[in-house]
């Protein structure tokens, strides 16, 4: 059996062990099932889901950061959210959301055309769904491009957008209204430049702590209007990359909106491997929910099988109170 197999079973062992534990009679029992949807998660109960967090985050053999929210009571638990990580195209959410409040602000237009030539496209080793599509430039609507940034994943949408937004600066001064601190934003064109110097990521950097605020604010509508947010939401839900990171253990037909990030692997370490997103439980609350590993040198199918396993253990938890 490969180390990789061997790694993904142990994991799915640990798993089954933690779902078949049950409480010693001197802990508290989790909540039942019969609490008020409103019900605050008393944070002891929270503890066997933080206690299983920190034993599946050690597969990843790298530096995982994980931050976990109920929205609509901010029950909460965390492994290492204070912690800077590489967001990679996780910043594509912020950036996207900093161009629809130019939008709602009479400033950008979703059906204006923004012509994209040969130049803007990003290197041919980074991922352009738009470069592969129109080799020799297009011109696409901003809806498009917001849709390809999102949905897709799309380097040289996610470049342009920046730039229509404002750029750099302006992204960044956008979540500081946004009240969002440690997620810093601060390389014009970053996947463009990421293609020509892989360091750049590390100045892109996000607290997991700052990715739930960030999600909350997009969740609260917090400077966007209803159109704006149901946009966003929309190709978040419906992005296809990371189908095996937050979305692979939930149920059938669980609604996701998240948004991914991966780094390429340098001499066997890969910098970032990053799910975050907003998952509607069974009852219609919203599981906020960032997961960060970094400096991994375990292959991708357990980096994903860590954000999977983490996943389900806090929807598990939170859909249970």
């Amino acid at each position: 059996m490969s180390k990789s197999k061997s790694l993904l079973l142990v994991l799915a062992l640990v798993t089954l062990m933690f779902a078949c534990v049950k409480p010693a009679a001197n802990q508290s029992a989790p909540p039942q099932n019969n609490a008020s949807p409103a019900a605050t998660v008393p944070a002891q109960s929270t503890r066997d889901l933080q206690a299983r967090i920190e034993q599946l985050v050690d597969f990843a053999k790298g530096r995982v950061g994980v931050a976990a929210e109920l929205l609509e009571t901010r029950a909460a638990v965390s492994v290492n959210a204070r912690e800077q990580f590489p967001m990679q195209s996780v910043y594509k959410l912020p950036i996207s959301m900093a161009v629809m409040k130019q939008v709602d602000a009479g400033k950008l237009k979703l059906d204006q055309k923004v012509q994209i030539t040969k130049a803007d496209y990003i290197g041919p080793n980074a991922h352009s769904p738009i470069r592969e599509k129109y080799p020799n430039g297009a011109e696409l609507s901003l809806t498009e491009l917001i849709r390809f940034a999102l949905s897709e994943s799309d380097g040289t949408a996610s470049d342009i957008l920046m730039r229509l937004a404002g750029g750099a600066e302006a992204v960044q001064a956008y979540l500081t209204e946004l009240g969002i601190n440690k997620m810093d934003l601060v390389v014009l064109d970053p996947e463009m430049a990421l293609a020509k110097d892989p360091s750049v990521q590390y100045r892109n950097y996000a607290r997991p702590a700052a990715a739930i605020e960030l999600l909350r604010s997009l969740h609260e509508k917090r400077g966007l209007s209803d159109s704006a947010q149901a946009l966003i939401l929309k190709c978040m839900v419906e992005s296809t990359p990371g189908a095996k990171r937050l979305k692979g253990l939930l149920p059938a037909g669980t609604v996701v909106a998240h948004k991914t990030g991966t780094s390429g692997t340098e001499k066997g370490i890969t910098a970032a491997t990053n799910d975050i997103g907003i998952i509607t439980l069974p009852d219609g609350r919203h599981l906020a929910i960032a997961v960060f590993v970094s400096e991994s040198p375990a292959d991708l199918d357990t980096r994903e099988r860590v954000i999977a396993e983490i996943a389900k253990a806090a929807y598990e938890k939170f859909a249970s109170n």
